[in-house]
């Protein structure tokens, strides 16, 4: 059986329904969703996780620091 592709985001985007529940893993606040970096910012914890092929990547030593 193969997996429906029509719920999956194109271009490299991240599934707005991950969005709705993925938190800070540090602050365990919400994310922000910055397309243009193709990042996942958490303003509470002033990190700026990745997203690799629409795979956030969630690791506190990924993420970039926030100024």
């Amino acid at each position: 059986m193969t997996e429906a592709t029509s719920d999956r985001p194109t271009g490299g985007g991240v599934d707005p329904k991950l969005l709705e529940i993925l938190v800070c893993p540090v602050s365990k606040g919400p994310l922000e969703y910055d397309s243009a970096r193709q990042e996942l910012i958490s303003r509470s914890a002033k990190l700026a996780y990745p997203i690799r092929d629409g795979i956030p990547i969630m690791l506190p030593e990924e993420a970039r620091r926030l100024d």
